[in-house]
């Protein structure tokens, strides 16, 4: 079998160069040369999964009612592979949509120590990623990433679907790319 393109180039160097870790140089570019590439499960496990994230629904504020609106028809989040979910057991995505106050951040922490590995958290509005309006307040926190680790910031005061949607594409994206071994530091 002959990997070459029409212009002759080499399909074998544009090939991503993943070692195994079991096996010596000279096995790991035999396997090259047999058109082998290895951990390249670890790159359809990081498909399927930005394909089918599953948030779960935990609406705080007004930032929750555009939540529903974007899963709502117009929207269709079902035909991106999202589907909201209300146990955190069988969600994969925590979606903080809305103000945050000290009293509800260990409930918060909870429900995202019950989510299962992998997990990844959106930060929905000004008041969840900012403090919003009541920043001032003494009874809300300035922002979730004080409670869990987020890994995409959606502004706006409340953000629109589209906005929504553009975060959840971001979130897929950051999935693919982890999955790759790239190090996405924050989208």
């Amino acid at each position: 079998m002959e990997l070459t393109h029409t212009n002759g180039l080499n399909r074998l160097q544009e090939l991503p160069v993943l070692e195994y870790e079991g096996l010596s140089a000279e096995e790991n570019l035999e396997l090259r040369r047999g058109g082998v590439v290895v951990n390249s499960l670890e790159v359809v496990k990081g498909w399927a999964r930005s394909n089918s994230m599953w948030p779960l629904t935990f609406g705080l504020a007004c930032c929750a009612i555009e939540m529903m609106a974007t899963g709502a028809a117009r929207y269709d989040l079902d035909r991106f592979g999202i589907m909201f979910r209300a146990s955190p057991r069988q969600s994969d995505v925590m979606i903080v949509a809305g103000t945050v106050t000290k009293k509800m951040a260990p409930l918060l922490r909870r429900l995202y120590d019950q989510m299962a590995e992998p997990k990844w958290v959106i930060a929905m509005g000004a008041c969840a990623t900012a403090g919003g309006p009541y920043v001032k307040s003494y009874a809300v926190l300035k922002g979730v990433d004080q409670v869990v680790p987020v890994d995409v910031y959606i502004p706006g005061c409340p953000p629109s679907p589209p906005a929504l949607l553009y975060g959840l594409n971001m979130l897929q994206e950051k999935i693919r790319m982890e999955a790759r071994g790239k190090r996405v530091t924050q989208a």
